[in-house]
């Protein structure tokens, strides 16, 4: 009997044994699965953003210069209207993250920075200059610089960065949606990402 009573118990440890066993191995494919899932999400969303705007801008380019002192003054002029077509983009396909299997967490540690890029065209009207202030490559190079200067205020003053901030967040909301899904966690820099002005928090925090 007593022989009989031994081999239970040790038929029931076996048998709690192989379920442990067994559901830990369950466990561990599931955190595997669903790592998977989250890098292939990621790499679904990383694509560049791209927002376009177009501006305008009228430029009154003048130059004088004084020969033998005050007694000649030579003077060149032009009237540049310029169209411009700007873009800011994210390539998010440089994302910094990483993926904790046994903590459950997506890491985003740093996204990329905006890239702004101004392609401009130059209409010249007005062109005008004395014999001995004539214009160069130097000048044509000069009304560039400034005009880019110029337009650059005008894309900061604009809402074209912002909204092009709100798409990229837009695109980290997936991220989010992914991660509460399954039951993990998003860490966005060091900032534990619940909700989307969480979100929205974090990447302006970031930014700045």
């Amino acid at each position: 009997m007593k022989n009989i009573f031994t081999g239970v118990l040790l038929a029931l440890a076996a048998v709690l044994i192989f379920r442990s066993c067994s559901e830990d191995k369950k466990e561990k494919s599931i955190l595997q699965e669903n790592s998977m899932l989250i890098q292939q999400q990621i790499e679904n969303v990383s694509k560049l953003i791209v927002t376009e705007g177009h501006f305008a801008e009228v430029y009154n380019y003048k130059d004088s210069q004084q020969l033998f002192g005050p007694l000649i003054t030579a003077n060149k002029k032009a009237l540049v209207v310029v169209n411009a077509e700007v873009t800011v983009a994210y390539d998010l396909s440089k994302i910094n993250y990483e993926v904790d299997k046994e903590a459950k967490t997506l890491f985003i540690r740093s996204i990329p920075k905006a890239e702004i890029k101004i392609n401009p065209d130059f209409e010249y009207y007005d062109v005008t200059s004395d014999f001995l202030n004539q214009f160069n490559a130097e000048d044509y190079n000069k009304i560039k610089r400034n005009v880019n200067a110029s337009l650059m205020k005008k894309i900061e003053a604009s809402t074209l960065r912002s909204n092009a901030e709100n798409r990229l967040v837009s695109e980290l909301s997936k991220f989010l949606v992914l991660t509460n899904t399954m039951g993990w966690t998003l860490v966005y820099g060091d900032n534990t990402v619940q909700n989307l002005e969480e979100l929205k928090s974090a990447e302006q925090f970031i930014k700045h």
